[in-house]
This record gives C-alpha cells, structure tokens and sequence, in this order.
C-alpha cells in the first residue's frame, strides 16, 4: 500500500473546527488529539491497529510511563524529529521530566492541526513554543514521498 502525504494532510484538514471533546474520535462530533490521529488513520488506512484504553486528562503524569510513544512505536515509522514531513505525526512533551501526551499531525514544516482543549482541532503555526516540546515524529505505515 502506498499512502500519499497530501492524502494525510487533507484528511487531517477535514476536522478543523470539530470540537474539542476527551477521549473522542467523530468529525464535526469531537475530539482529542489521539482522536484526531485516530480519524485519519482511519480515513487513510482503515481500522485502527488497537483499542484505545480509557484514560484520564492527566494520565501521563499519574502513570510516569509513555504510553502514548509507545504506542507510537507499535504503529508507525519513526522518523528524525527535526526532519518531519507533511502528513507526519508530531508528540508533544510539554515538560522534560513528563511523559508526552500531545499529539499533532504536521501539514508542512511549519504547521499542523491538532486538537487542543478550549479550541477544538485548528491548523495552528509549529513556532517556537511547539518545536522546543517535539519529542519525537513518526510518518504513517506505508507512506510514500
């Protein structure tokens, strides 16, 4: 199978302005940021790998393990951090000693949508603020280009 990085980015763009709701994943419905990568690995790829487990706003930082890398690393490619693409998927640490719990979806070098409590899924600037929290970026299963 071989998966465009403009497929990627379309079908992340078509949930702009869907609401932000906890642990959702629906269109125009609502959303977190895992459902937000979620949707679109379902639109371009087909049924997700694996059962999200409930969890909590705050379940990195009860838990102190990176559940959500390491779910990562089961489902697609590592790439280098400072070299994501288009389509790319970005995770988010937002301190040092804390495990990432953030996830946006790249649709160039300096941008990506993401889904973030208060707005809802917005194509937002990569500035200064996001880069310096990437802790790691991973390209789709079987994306090409």
């Amino acid at each position: 199978m071989s998966l465009e990085r403009e497929a990627i980015v379309a079908a992340a763009r078509r949930w702009i302005g869907t609401p932000y709701t906890h642990q959702a994943s629906l269109l125009h419905v609502g959303c977190d940021c895992l459902g937000l990568v979620r949707g679109v690995w379902r639109e371009v790829i087909g049924d997700e790998p694996e059962r999200a487990p409930p969890y909590t706003p705050d379940w990195a930082e009860t838990l102190g393990v990176e559940t959500l890398l390491e779910a990562a690393h089961r489902h697609f490619v590592a790439v280098p951090p400072n070299a994501y693409c288009a389509g790319d998927v970005l995770v988010f640490r937002f301190r040092d000693h804390l495990p990432a719990k953030h996830l946006g979806i790249a649709t160039s070098a300096t941008h990506m949508v993401h889904a973030h409590s208060g707005a809802g899924v917005s194509e937002t600037p990569v500035g200064m603020h996001w880069r310096k929290r990437i802790t790691a970026a991973f390209a789709f299963p079987g994306v090409s280009g």
